[in-house]
């Protein structure tokens, strides 16, 4: 089978990544990775160059970045990767027997919803989910409408996917694919990450990845002001920053933050991109979580951590009990670090793990050629 893969950020790459391995160590597959959006950017961190260090050939490579993060400028990227599509699809219409797309990035709708006229066969990662607080809401039951395939974390957003598709078929709740890259992951030793990127996870470290909220993109810079506010009082905490995707207003959080390191004498520290290895090992040895980043919901739960989820950009979405759930409000922060502080350790399940993610959607696209 001729497999494609669609990927157009760090976020969804990580994501992908024990699938890739599985495709590429199949003999049945031929895998072919088509590289857009952000991962192209210079402005954040070039990222394309992870799935090359990984070992993946990237055949296509198709430049969609956005040029600011205005309401006109995520517009008219979207226009552009719908154009650059158009013309890929026409080229390559015959190419894949069935097309990977993950999630519910602007970007990542733009190439689908070219794709149609095509008759692209279409499988969908993590559909039926809800975020209530970002425009990509819209952007994933779309996706989910597109595709003929769907590959959901858990059985809610089964549910879910059956009432937007109106069938039950081809609906496979196999839980978090990324979940299998922590099981497999080789972390860095706390010395190996310091030598990499220069910070010393045996601080007691805190987490950091915000997004803006897009459905009220106003308010982001309010947001930002009570948060930097718990940063700075946070003085017993290392803080660990992995900057914001391009979203709306993305560079009102990201101009913010870039600030801090010279604010607290690198006490807090900013990283475009930590990569899938980096990532997972700082949230291995870091204390907490705090943002409102999909890693927090979905993996934290596996490597037994505590997350601070602010906002309302993931409100919708399924929960473990490692969440509590806060305003982008000063105290409330403060008193939802103090609640961690009493136990460090979540001992609870993670209910997006199912285990094997990627061996099983492997099965099922074999008898859907």
């Amino acid at each position: 089978m001729r497999i494609g893969v669609l990927t157009s950020s760090r976020a969804d790459y990580g994501i992908y990544l024990p699938l890739l391995k599985a495709l590429s160590l199949d003999d049945y597959f031929t895998l072919e990775i088509i590289a857009f959006g952000t991962h192209l950017s210079k402005r954040h961190g070039y990222t394309i160059d992870y799935i090359l260090e990984d070992g993946f050939n990237v055949k296509y490579q198709i430049e969609t970045t956005p040029e600011g993060d205005n309401a006109f400028d995520i517009s008219h990227s979207m226009a552009i990767t719908s154009n650059k599509f158009a013309y890929f699809w026409e080229d390559n219409k015959n190419n894949f027997d069935i097309v990977f797309c993950l999630g519910d990035r602007y970007e990542m709708f733009s190439a689908v919803s070219v794709s149609i006229p095509f008759n692209i066969k279409l499988a969908h990662l993590h559909g039926g989910e809800k975020t209530l607080g970002a425009i990509d809401n819209f952007f994933r039951h779309s996706i989910t409408l597109a595709s003929r395939l769907h590959f959901v974390s858990c059985k809610a957003h089964s549910d879910r996917v059956a009432k937007l598709t109106e069938s039950e078929e081809n609906i496979f709740d196999v839980g978090s694919l990324s979940l299998d890259n922590i099981k497999s992951l080789v972390f860095l030793s706390i010395n190996e990450f310091f030598d990499r990127f220069k910070v010393d996870l045996s601080l007691p470290t805190i987490l950091l990845t915000v997004h803006p909220e897009t459905v009220s993109p106003e308010k982001n810079a309010g947001y930002v002001d009570e948060l930097v506010k718990s940063l700075l009082a946070l003085k017993s905490y290392q803080v660990l920053i992995t900057l914001p995707n391009a979203d709306t207003s993305s560079s009102i959080i990201r101009n913010r933050f870039l600030q801090l390191p010279e604010e607290t004498d690198s006490r807090i520290s900013c990283h475009e991109n930590l990569g899938t290895q980096g990532y997972f090992t700082a949230m291995k040895f870091c204390l907490f979580l705090l943002g409102n980043t999909s890693s927090g919901i979905i993996e934290a739960a596996s490597l037994q951590k505590w997350v601070i989820n602010l906002g309302d950009r993931q409100k919708g979405r399924q929960q473990s009990n490692n969440i509590i759930n806060s305003p982008f409000e000063h105290q409330s922060i403060i008193g939802a670090v103090k609640k961690i502080e009493q136990d460090l350790v979540y001992r609870g399940e993670n209910i997006y793990f199912k285990g094997n993610a990627a061996q099983t959607i492997c099965s099922v696209i074999k008898k859907h050629k």
